[in-house]
């Protein structure tokens, strides 16, 4: 495969999931990314914009196994990854395995359950296994955990806490859609059913081996050495100063260049330019900072100190 297929493959994907899903192209992109980059996404966003239906849709296009669990309150770590029931007709154990053996989960409102239950992702998302009563599974290679949240209601809502947020490689917020894209949806959408979720309508956009080949040459991307210190400087930023009271990991400069390989790739280009960085810095950062009581309590936020620091580290020419 050559970088100009993998552009032209993540055109049909784009295509496909459009049959569905009114705008969010920015998402979608970033799904991509985060799929070229081996990585994870949250998605933070208001009930009602499509989220469930955004990732259903992905994951079908791409020919991807997909697992969905609803979090809630009462969930347990079994109840995600599996467990080995004894058989009395046999006289031993099998292991019955959860939603988590699948391609393309959904960690849907991953805030509503307890952290010891959101606590069963962290092996499978680092390491693409868990590992039951002693005996490690491997998942598919392509395991990839699309998560949700919903901002507003936060009665009865877990906050993940930073070790987990570190796990994805972005956090998108979405927002509502245009006036003409809510105009669209209704036009599309406003008879009162929704799609089948078994049966959406979708071509398969790539083969699994195809798949393959394509998150292997974007690992292949060049990074130049003045990007590599670029993202440097940009992570070491958010430890300076007073305005942030947790900076960014290592992990996060790593997840960073990453994302920048797989979005070059997907621009069908085999080096990485500061620009790729500069564009995936918010959605890969938001959630690995946090914010000091007094910047909180001078009004600024997350987004808005993060921009000021791309604006004012001096990139590559």
């Amino acid at each position: 495969m050559q970088l100009a297929d993998l552009r032209a493959a993540a055109d049909r994907i784009r295509a496909e999931i459009a049959k569905h899903i009114v705008g969010q192209s920015d998402t979608v992109d970033l799904l991509l990314t985060a799929l070229f980059a081996g990585g994870h996404v949250l998605l933070e966003g208001p009930p009602g914009t499509a989220k469930t239906l955004l990732a259903q849709c992905f994951a079908h296009t791409l020919d991807l196994n997909f697992g969905r669990v609803q979090f809630t309150p009462d969930l347990m770590p079994g109840d995600i990854l599996g467990s080995n029931l004894f058989n009395f007709q046999t006289n031993t154990f099998a292991l019955t395995k959860g939603p988590i053996f699948c391609d393309v989960l959904l960690a849907d409102e991953i805030n509503r359950t307890p952290p010891k239950t959101q606590a069963a992702l962290l092996e499978a998302m680092q390491e693409r296994g868990v590992t039951l009563d002693g005996k490690r599974y491997v998942l598919s290679p392509r395991f990839t955990v699309i998560a949700t949240q919903n901002p507003i209601e936060q009665q009865g809502a877990y906050p993940l806490p930073e070790a987990q947020l570190d796990r994805f490689l972005f956090k998108h917020v979405l927002s509502y859609p245009s006036v003409a894209e809510e105009r669209r949806i209704v036009a599309q959408h406003g008879k009162g059913t929704r799609p089948d979720s078994d049966n959406l309508g979708i071509s398969k956009s790539i083969t699994p081996e195809e798949l393959t080949a394509a998150v292997d040459l974007a690992s292949t991307v060049r990074l130049p050495d003045e990007v590599i210190d670029y993202v440097v400087r940009v992570i070491r930023a958010t430890r300076e100063g007073t305005t942030f009271e947790l900076g960014a990991s290592p992990r996060a400069a790593a997840m960073l260049a990453a994302a920048a390989r797989a979005r070059a790739a997907l621009d069908a280009r085999d080096y990485v330019i500061p620009d790729d960085v500069k564009a995936l810095a918010l959605p890969a950062l938001r959630h690995r900072v946090l914010l000091s009581p007094s910047a909180e309590i001078e009004g600024k936020t997350t987004d808005g100190v993060l921009k000021t620091i791309l604006e004012q580290t001096e990139a590559p020419r």
